[in-house]
């Protein structure tokens, strides 16, 4: 790979980047609040590419002495580079599932727990997100959540028993420390979804905990009243 494929190859890369953030798709693999850091990131590359083509395609001036080396080549593993490009601009991998929900054990361990809960916002139902409906069901023995109405919004995932479950991806930083957070599903009907389809569900706190096989942490349960299908929000993780 020699100077010029190395600039094409960045230049692609550049422009891959600031491709997915123009629009929601790096909302698929990282925060929504690392965008200013991939534009610059992506600004950069494809400056950084234009110079050195610049440089390697502008006429030389006659060479004063004779050369006494070969053009410099990188090794041809730089070529891989170019896979992460072609993912971008032709696959567009989705976000995480319910496949990796199913491989990875529930996020929600001690560390999300709380001493104090506050009370949810008035009106019913009130939107909750999975973690928090998740934490406040075990960590506060639904205390938080006895005689409300919450509204829930989750991809269905199978469980270990083969029902279905909903499950959310918790995200740090980017899709790689991505994990999932599930709640059991009481009622409702949804045993004839199929996985990953995105529901809006509404219920009420069930007192009812399962263990994780993967992992053994807590999962909660929630009774459902009510649900319906939705189209993928435009933020897909927590």
């Amino acid at each position: 790979m020699n100077r010029q494929a190395q600039a094409v190859i960045m230049l692609l890369f550049g422009g891959a980047i600031l491709k997915a953030c123009m629009g929601d798709l790096y909302l698929r693999y990282v925060k929504e609040g690392l965008r200013p850091f991939l534009i610059g990131a992506g600004l950069l590359l494809v400056a950084a590419a234009v110079m050195t083509l610049w440089y390697e395609l502008r006429p030389r001036r006659a060479a004063t002495a004779p050369e006494t080396g070969a053009h410099h080549h990188e090794p041809r593993v730089g070529w891989l580079l170019i896979l992460p490009v072609l993912g971008l601009l032709l696959v567009a991998p989705p976000a995480l599932g319910s496949y990796a929900a199913g491989q990875a054990g529930s996020v929600l361990t001690a560390q999300n727990s709380s001493s104090d809960y506050p009370a949810l916002p008035a009106g019913d139902p009130v939107e909750v997100a999975v973690l928090d409906y998740a934490s406040r069901a075990v960590f506060d023995k639904g205390r938080s959540l006895t005689g409300r109405t919450v509204r829930l919004t989750g991809f269905v995932t199978p469980g270990p028993d083969g029902e279905p479950m909903l499950a959310r991806m918790v995200m740090s930083c980017c899709a790689a420390d991505g994990r999932p957070i599930k709640v059991g599903l009481d009622g409702g009907d949804l045993a004839g979804v199929a996985p990953d389809t995105w529901v809006r569900v509404d219920g009420t706190y069930a007192d009812r905990v399962g263990k994780d096989p993967v992992n053994d942490a807590d999962v909660p349960y929630l009774r459902v009243t009510g649900w319906q299908e939705i189209p993928a929000p435009k933020q897909q993780y927590e």
